[in-house]
C-alpha cells in the first residue's frame, strides 16, 4: 500500500507518494493550495499535485491507504466546512486535514508530537501532545491578540526604530545608518520626508537590517528581537500548558524565514528561555527537511504504520532532493 502526504501553501502545493518501508514512490507538484485566497484554484493545486505524485509511481487513487492534507488556512471550524468536501471529493478513502504547522512540526521532529513556531509572512504557533490532542494559535494579526515577528513586523519595527532613534526618543541605533541606505537616501532626515510625502511602506526588506543591526551589537535591534522572540515562546507555551505538556521531553520546531534565516541569535535564544520556563524537557530546533516529510510520515502514522528511526532516516534521504 501507498501513503499520501500533502503541503499546500499560498504559493505551491506539494504531494509525496510513500511505501511502508518509508520510500519516495512519486512526487506532484501544484500551484496555490490555500482555500482562503481562492477555493476553485486550491481545488485544482491540491489535485494536480496527488495526480502528478500518482502518475510518477504508476499507481491509483485506490493504491492509497492514507492521505493527510497539511492546508494553509486550515484554521478555524468555517475553515474545515470547506474543507472537508473540498478533500472529500479528491476520492481517497481514508484521510485526515490538519493546519500546514502541524506537518511542518512532524517534518521537524522524530516524535509524532511536540510544538511548532512559524514566523516568516505570517505568524502561526501549534502543538500537539502523545495523545494526539492539538490546539493552535495565530494568523490573524495583532489585534486578534497575535504577537508580532513577522517579516512585516519587523520591517515595521527597523523603520521606526531608525526614526525613534534619529529623533532621541531611542538610544543611537545602527538602524539610522541602514535603513536610509537601504531605502536610497543619503540621510534620515531625507528619508523621513521622502516616505512621509510619498506615504510608502517599509519595504519587507527591511526585516533582515534588523538582524544586520543585531549582529553588530546594536542594542535597540537586539531589544526588538528578544522581545519577539519572548512573545513566540508566550505563544507556544500557552499551547504547551493548555495540552499539559510541560513535563514532557519533545521538540519545539521553529519555521519560516524569520526563525530560520535571521542574521543574529538575539530571538532564537529569547524563545528558548521562554520555552524553558514553561517546559524544561523540551528542545528547540529548526526545521531542516521539506514540510511535505512531515504529511507522509502523518500519514503512515494515522494508518496504523510504525515509524521507527530506520524507516524516519529512510523516508528524509528518499525525499530529499539533491
Amino acid at each position: 500500500m501507498l501513503y499520501l502526504g500533502i503541503d499546500a501553501g499560498g504559493t505551491k502545493t506539494d504531494a509525496l507518494l510513500v511505501d511502508a518501508s518509508g520510500t519516495v514512490r512519486g512526487r506532484g507538484r501544484g500551484g496555490c493550495g490555500n482555500h482562503q485566497l481562492s477555493v476553485e484554484l486550491a481545488r485544482a493545486s491540491i489535485a494536480e499535485a496527488c495526480e502528478a505524485a500518482l502518475r510518477e509511481a504508476g499507481a491509483m487513487r485506490s493504491d492509497v491507504a492514507y492521505a493527510y492534507f497539511g492546508l494553509a488556512g486550515a484554521d478555524r471550524e468555517p475553515d474545515y466546512a470547506v474543507l472537508r468536501p473540498l478533500v472529500g471529493a479528491l476520492g481517497y478513502r481514508r484521510h485526515a486535514i490538519a493546519c500546514d504547522t502541524m506537518i511542518g512540526m512532524r517534518a521537524g521532529t522524530r516524535l509524532p508530537y511536540g510544538a511548532a513556531i512559524v514566523s516568516g509572512t505570517g505568524f502561526n504557533a501549534a502543538a500537539r501532545n502523545r495523545h494526539g490532542e492539538e490546539l493552535q494559535y495565530g494568523g490573524f494579526g495583532y489585534v486578534y491578540g497575535d504577537g508580532l515577528g513577522t517579516g512585516k513586523d519587523l520591517a515595521n519595527h527597523a523603520l521606526r526604530t531608525a526614526i525613534r532613534s534619529w529623533q532621541g526618543r531611542e538610544a543611537p541605533s545602527l538602524l539610522c545608518e541602514l535603513v536610509p541606505d537601504a531605502l536610497g537616501h543619503a540621510t534620515m532626515e531625507a528619508m523621513y520626508d521622502a516616505l512621509l510625502d510619498g506615504d510608502v511602506r517599509p519595504p519587507a526588506e527591511l526585516a533582515k537590517l534588523m538582524f544586520e543591526a543585531a549582529a553588530q551589537g546594536d542594542p535597540p535591534a537586539i531589544a526588538v528581537l528578544e522581545a519577539e522572540g519572548a512573545e513566540h515562546a508566550n505563544a507556544v507555551g500557552a499551547l504547551i500548558r493548555r495540552l499539559g505538556m510541560q513535563d514532557e521531553a519533545f521538540d519545539v520546531v521553529l519555521i519560516g524565514s524569520v526563525l530560520m534565516r535571521g542574521g543574529s541569535p538575539h530571538m532564537v535564544e529569547a524563545i528558548r528561555t521562554g520555552v524553558a520556563a514553561v517546559a524544561p524537557a523540551a528542545r528547540v530546533v529548526k526545521l531542516t527537511a521539506d514540510p511535505v516529510v512531515g504529511a507522509a510520515l502523518c500519514a503512515l502514522e494515522s494508518a496504523g504504520e510504525k515509524v521507527d528511526e530506520a524507516l524516519e532516516q529512510r523516508l528524509r534521504q528518499s525525499a530529499a532532493v539533491e
